[in-house]
């Protein structure tokens, strides 16, 4: 849930500022539309403040700041960078962040119309991001477990939202995830929540990824999602060929991961459209495009 007690505003990011970093309080502030776990603040031309909105934030921008730093100097495309940390005070109990602003609309907002350019793109990111990770890598929760610990999940989006004439199609492919062997590598570094709200667009292709507060070690499948749910039908097939260290069994459980992940995208849409708590209005033909091309682009 949000946190209504403190409501956030542009005067109360200027007097932050103020108050434990003066040399920044100059910059123009203009907040910034979407965020789920924090509300963001463009500052100036080249950071942004983030401000955490639920009872997670801290602990996730806490990981973003411990790791990013490690990760974002082998990421071939433009990623947040802590720049300063805020501390909780009595003007706001919370620490936040002063981070890069990576420039580019978020593809929610946006469309790929160079798909091959954003395949080869997305595969060399995830190529760079997919090592192995170091022992005290975090672990997440809630995801980074095989499909077949998500079937109730699943049964509720699905249950929710999925449109009638492709329903069997699309529970044919959550069943052929759930049915494919288990990840047997190492964790990997993975990011997490791929999808388009997390990533921003320039010039028809991607051009940076955002929000790595659910970065996690484990099964690459669930950043191998984003084949379906990121990139324009068609792509799927270049996307692979070019990440090139995928076996079939990591593939299956992508496609279903990326069913999963459409059918709550389009959930959340819904739920923006009736005006109710985290909608995102945007988020739900996001979600359907994503889901019809995990129902049509399944060939490798």
């Amino acid at each position: 849930m949000a946190d209504v007690e403190i409501e956030i505003t542009a005067d109360l990011v200027h007097k932050l500022l103020q108050e434990q970093h003066p040399d920044l309080a100059g910059l123009d502030i203009r907040e910034v539309a979407g965020g789920w776990d924090n509300q963001q603040w463009r500052l100036g031309e080249e950071l942004a403040v983030r401000m955490p909105r639920t009872e997670r934030a801290p602990d996730l921008q806490r990981k973003e700041c411990r790791w990013l730093p490690v990760l974002a100097p082998r990421l071939p495309l433009p990623v947040p960078n802590p720049v300063r940390i805020g501390e909780p005070s009595a003007r706001f109990p919370k620490p936040w962040t002063v981070m890069t602003w990576v420039p580019g609309e978020p593809l929610d907002y946006s469309s790929i119309s160079r798909g091959d350019h954003a395949a080869d793109t997305l595969a060399a990111f995830l190529t760079a991001l997919h090592v192995e990770a170091p022992e005290d890598a975090p672990i997440s929760s809630d995801r980074s477990d095989h499909p077949k610990k998500y079937t109730d999940g699943f049964d509720h989006f699905f249950h929710a939202v999925v449109p009638d004439g492709i329903a069997d199609d699309v529970r044919a492919v959550w069943d052929d995830a759930v049915a494919a062997p288990e990840w047997e590598g190492p964790p990997l570094w993975v990011h997490g929540d791929l999808h388009p709200a997390n990533v921003v667009v320039s010039n028809g292709t991607l051009a940076g990824v955002i929000d790595f507060g659910d970065v996690f070690a484990g099964d690459p499948a669930w950043d191998l999602a984003a084949a379906w749910v990121i990139l324009p039908a068609g792509a799927t097939s270049r996307f692979f060929d070019a990440y090139a260290q995928a076996d079939e069994a990591t593939i299956r459980r992508a496609r279903g991961l990326a069913a999963l992940k459409s059918l709550f995208l389009m959930l959340m849409g819904q739920n923006g459209e009736r005006g109710l708590p985290g909608g995102k209005p945007t988020w739900g033909p996001a979600g359907r495009a994503a889901l019809d091309r995990v129902v049509s682009d399944g060939s490798m």
